[in-house]
C-alpha cells in the first residue's frame, strides 16, 4: 500500500480540496474559504494532509502589503489598500496565494523516486528554506513564496518535513514552527550565552513567549515586557524580571546594563534600547510591530561598540534543535486557542486584539 501511494494520491482520494485562498492585498474579504485543485507531489517532494496550521503576523502583513517600503507605520495601525502588490519579503506576493506558515501535518504521499517509508509520519515543516543552502541567504518561504498550510493539503520538499516523537497535540505542534524557529534564530544569532541578561519586548505573542522559553533554557537572566493582565503568565516561562509596557525601561534598568536586546517591537521605543545596551552589546530584530521606521542615535551605536542583528534567514541548526528541546521536553506550547480553518478571520481579528498569550492555531476540515 505505501509502494501504491508513491507519487500519487491514494486512489479514493478526491482531486480537489478546501483552502483559504488569500486573493490580493486588503481586508478579510480577500480571505476566500473555497475548493481547489489539491496539489501533487513532484519528485522530492511530499503531500501532506494538514492537521493544524498556526496564525501568525507575516499572514496578516502579507495580506495587507506591510512590506512594502511605501507603508511607515506599525502593523496594528497599517492601513488596508486593495491596490498594494509590492508587499511581500523576496518582492511581490505571488497572489492568488494560499497563506500559513505554521504546518503539523502528516504524510500522506510521495513523489516519484521519494521515501515511501515516511508516508503515515506526523511532521512539522520548517517554513523558512534556503534552496541554495545554508552558505547563502536567499530563502523561500512556505505561504509566502508559494502555497502553504491553510488548506486541507499542501505539498512541501521532503527535505523540509521533520518527524517529531511527543505526545502533543496537533494544535500544540502547530504553535512552534515560525514563532519558535524566529525566536531561536535570533537567540543564536545574538550568542546569548549563560549568564546574559536579555531584554524581550513584545514578550506575550508567539514570538516573544517563545524567546522567553528559549532564552531561560540556556541559562539567560530574561527581563520581559508585557501588558499588566500578562504580567504572571511570562514569569511563569521563565523570566527573571517583568516589565509592563507603562515603566520606563531606562528608569528602571538603568543605561549600559543588558547584554542583549531582542525586539520584535522597534517603533518609538527603539532608541530606548540602544540605551539599555552595554558597551559591545547585541541587538538583534526580526520584525517591527510598532514600526519599521525609527530614529537611530548613531552615537549610541558606534561608541558602545553596539552590534546590530537583522534575522530572517534561518541558521541550518534552528529547526533540527528545536525538534529535540520538543522531543526532550525542553519547551512547551503555548495554545491560546484554535478555530476552525473557515473562521480564519475571526483568528485573525482576535490575533490583532491581542488578548492571548502564546499562538492562535487553525484547524483544517477533516
Amino acid at each position: 500500500m505505501r509502494q501504491e501511494l508513491a507519487g500519487r494520491a491514494s486512489p479514493d482520494d478526491r482531486a480537489t480540496m478546501l483552502a483559504v485562498v488569500t486573493t490580493g492585498s486588503g481586508g478579510y474579504d480577500r480571505l476566500e474559504f473555497r475548493q481547489v485543485a489539491r496539489p501533487v507531489p513532484g519528485p522530492g517532494e511530499f503531500l501532506l494532509r494538514v492537521l493544524a496550521a498556526g496564525v501568525n503576523n507575516t499572514d496578516i502583513n502579507t495580506r495587507l502589503g506591510w512590506y512594502a517600503g511605501s507603508v511607515r507605520q506599525g502593523t496594528d495601525a497599517t492601513a488596508v489598500d486593495a491596490g498594494r502588490r509590492d508587499g511581500g519579503w523576496n518582492g511581490a506576493t505571488p497572489f492568488p496565494l494560499i497563506q500559513g506558515a505554521d504546518c503539523c501535518g502528516r504524510v500522506v504521499a510521495v513523489g516519484p523516486g521519494g521515501d515511501a517509508d515516511r508516508i503515515g509520519e506526523r511532521v512539522l515543516v520548517r517554513p523558512c528554506m534556503r534552496k541554495a543552502g545554508f552558505d547563502r541567504m536567499d530563502t523561500v518561504w512556505l505561504g509566502t513564496d508559494f502555497d502553504g498550510a491553510f488548506a486541507q493539503y499542501v505539498k512541501v520538499p521532503e527535505s523540509e518535513a521533520f518527524a517529531v516523537a511527543c505526545d502533543w497535540s496537533d494544535a500544540e505542534l502547530a504553535t512552534i514552527p515560525c514563532a519558535y524557529g524566529t525566536a531561536q534564530n535570533m537567540v543564536r544569532r545574538a550568542g546569548v550565552a549563560r549568564g546574559d541578561r536579555v531584554l524581550v519586548p513584545g514578550a506575550s505573542g508567539g514570538v516573544g513567549s517563545a524567546l522567553v522559553q528559549l532564552l531561560a533554557r540556556r541559562g539567560a537572566e530574561v527581563i520581559a515586557v508585557t501588558s499588566a493582565s500578562k504580567r504572571d503568565a511570562i514569569a511563569g516561562l521563565g523570566a527573571a524580571r517583568v516589565l509592563v509596557r507603562d515603566d520606563d525601561p531606562l528608569a528602571v534598568l538603568g543605561a549600559d546594563g543588558m547584554d542583549v536586546v531582542i525586539d520584535n517591537v522597534a517603533g518609538p521605543g527603539f532608541g530606548t534600547m540602544l540605551k539599555l545596551l552595554k558597551r559591545g552589546g547585541r541587538y538583534a530584530t526580526s520584525g517591527a510591530i510598532a514600526g519599521p521606521v525609527v530614529e537611530l542615535d548613531l552615537r549610541d551605536l558606534y561608541l558602545k561598540d553596539i552590534t546590530l542583528v537583522g534575522c530572517t534567514a534561518w541558521d541550518a541548526p534552528v529547526f533540527p534543535d528545536l525538534v529535540s528541546h520538543i522531543e526532550k521536553g525542553e519547551i512547551r506550547p503555548l495554545l491560546a486557542a484554535t478555530y476552525p480553518l473557515d473562521k480564519i478571520a475571526d483568528a485573525q481579528r482576535a490575533f490583532q486584539e491581542k488578548h492571548h498569550t502564546g499562538k492562535l492555531v487553525l484547524i483544517p476540515p477533516s
